[in-house]
């Protein structure tokens, strides 16, 4: 998977190894994409870069123009995540999350704080537990979040609330799960390996906002619903195969 870009475009400076590397997956995002990524803060993202699943409409030039290093990555979400993490090997710590205006950048310093502080491994975001903008999510959404993550306590003893996309994790530590899932399943996919490996595991609530632009690929409509909802559950089946290692993964939540 190689970098896109075009004659005109210079080479940019590359961040410091040990940054902070935002990684957002998109298809067909122009409507909210450069707003996403100038609401970055950039005094803790040193770097974004946007992995692009082969868009239709102009996503990736407004996100260049916006400042992000564009990537093309083939069709898939889970692909289009993986290949970000592989370009981004100056970073320390990965940031995931979307190109629809839902997820506020603001809370990327509540992610990514502990981890930085060397406390955490994998801080994840909560919707349920967030303030919710009104009509932000679905009650399926939160319903199969919160299904998935009592599945995930039966399996592994860790409490998670929701599959919420935005999320930070140490980069080392996401190369060594041995993620292998490239389409809607990575994100249950990455919860599980993650504490099934022992990772230190925090839950956050964030807020989550109404999309800014764009038609949701899953939840948006009944097809992205019937489409995205097999491979979770192939993924969650999958994965819950294997045995579970020695060393139990730990989870806090704030507060606990």
């Amino acid at each position: 998977m190689t970098q896109t870009v075009t004659d005109s475009e210079p080479p940019k400076e590359r961040p410091r190894t040990g940054a902070i590397v935002l990684a957002i997956p998109t298809l067909n995002e122009e409507a909210s994409i450069a707003g996403v990524i100038r609401a970055i803060p950039r005094d803790v993202v040193d770097r974004v870069i946007v992995a692009d699943g082969g868009s239709s409409d102009a996503t990736a030039a407004q996100a260049r123009g916006a400042g992000a290093d564009v990537i093309g990555a083939g069709r898939g979400y889970g692909r289009a995540c993986l290949a970000a993490a592989m370009a981004a090997d100056e970073a320390n710590i990965l940031v995931f999350m979307d190109g629809d205006g839902a997820d506020d950048p603001a809370s990327i310093a509540a992610l990514v704080g502990p981890i930085r502080a060397g406390a955490f491994d994998f801080v994840i975001g909560s919707r349920l537990r967030g303030v919710r903008e009104p009509g932000s999510i679905s009650w399926h959404q939160l319903a199969a979040g919160y299904l998935a993550g009592f599945g995930m306590r039966a399996l592994y003893g860790v409490r998670y609330t929701d599959m919420c996309a935005f999320r930070a994790i140490r980069r080392d530590v996401l190369l060594s799960l041995g993620m292998t899932e490239m389409t809607y399943g990575w994100n249950i996919e990455m919860q599980m390996r993650a504490a099934r490996a022992g990772l230190r595991i925090l839950e956050i609530p964030v807020p989550y906002r109404r999309r800014s632009g764009g038609t949701s690929k899953v939840a948006g409509s009944l097809r992205g619903t019937m489409r995205a909802a097999p491979r979770i559950v192939a993924t969650f089946l999958r994965v819950a195969r294997h045995r579970r290692p020695v060393g139990a993964a730990t989870m806090r939540e704030r507060g606990a």
